[in-house]
């Protein structure tokens, strides 16, 4: 049972910075150290938070669960296994709804979405979660360990470039072409960039924007030239187990420390859909198992994999649905 997963108004312009098939940019919306990130879709912010509360008369048929995603490779690989349970196992119907992270936080709080896969706490979106804590439930941790950096290609020399304070040194500075390539402009590891650039008084640095894709196109082609780049990325993702890459120390903590990555469900969610709850809340996985499904998906689909993980772990499975009653055989 797969029912259509067409974006609602609301989601569409949030998502176009976010297909997993999008190029770099040309010219991508820069943010200066110490300023604030340029949102490519600043114009219709206002507008498409009225259109959320403008959805609630949808929001109101609870006869699909809606569960909000952006296109980052670890949340798409969540969010399919997840609708793979929900659909195969427990017989709900599940539409997905793609748009901005900051928009995710403000549906699943005014109930206009059912759940979010890809609340990364505490520090990440903790500007998030402040707004709309009391207005949300906190389900479950899905995977812990996980954690935001820069980094750089391994034939970049360590005895130059081991840390982000070595990024001010004029020589590097010029070599990376005063650039440190990000994700999408709401993502809170983006907030953690702009902090790192002001911590480490890395003057003469822009921060680019882009999706995730974005972000790896520009990895990819600078790794073919031999290019030095620097990158925004976090754990789990697929191009640790794909590119020759490591990450940067951040002496200060600029960008934080590991953290767990939760479920958040609006309120009233587990009153309408109790054996979703009930999965959602022993539904774990581990990172090395992430990064493994992502690595297959960009030679298939997260979709495939998805489907090909449940298939082949059906007893974790049954442990994933133990307390959610009657399910399908």
């Amino acid at each position: 049972m797969r029912p259509s997963s067409a974006l609602p108004a609301f989601a569409r312009c949030a998502s176009e910075g976010n297909r997993a098939t999008e190029a770099l940019p040309a010219e991508a919306p820069r943010a200066k150290a110490g300023g604030t990130i340029a949102h490519s879709c600043a114009a219709w912010l206002a507008a498409a938070l009225g259109a959320l509360a403008a959805s609630a008369a949808q929001a109101a048929d609870r006869s699909a669960i809606r569960i909000g995603w952006t296109a980052w490779s670890d949340a798409e690989a969540v969010t399919q296994i997840a609708r793979q349970v929900l659909e195969e196992r427990l017989d709900y119907r599940v539409e997905l709804v793609m748009t901005d992270i900051g928009l995710q936080y403000a549906g699943v709080a005014r109930g206009n979405l059912d759940v979010m896969l890809m609340a990364w706490l505490p520090t990440t979106h903790k500007a998030y979660w402040d707004k709309v804590s009391g207005d949300v439930v906190d389900l479950a941790v899905l995977y812990d360990h996980a954690r935001l950096g820069w980094a750089v290609p391994n034939y970049v020399p360590e005895s130059e470039v081991s840390s982000i304070p070595d990024l001010g040194k004029p020589e590097v500075r010029s070599r990376l072409h005063g650039r440190i390539q990000g994700i999408d402009p709401g993502a809170g590891l983006m907030r953690a960039s702009e902090r790192a650039l002001a911590d480490y008084a890395l003057t003469g640095y822009s921060l680019l924007s882009a999706s995730d894709a974005g972000m790896i196109v520009a990895l990819d082609r600078a790794i073919k030239r031999k290019d030095w780049i620097v990158v925004t990325t976090w754990s789990p993702h697929w191009m640790f187990a794909r590119y020759p890459v490591r990450y940067l120390a951040d002496p200060k903590g600029s960008l934080g420390s590991t953290e767990a990555i939760h479920a958040v469900a609006r309120k009233g969610f587990e009153a309408d859909f109790p054996r979703a709850a009930a999965f959602l809340k022993k539904f774990k996985l581990t990172i090395p198992e992430l990064e493994a499904l992502m690595l297959r998906a960009k030679d298939s689909s997260y979709h495939d994999e998805a489907v090909a993980y449940v298939r082949a772990h059906p007893q974790r499975v049954d442990q994933w649905v133990a307390d959610a009653g009657t399910v399908k055989p």
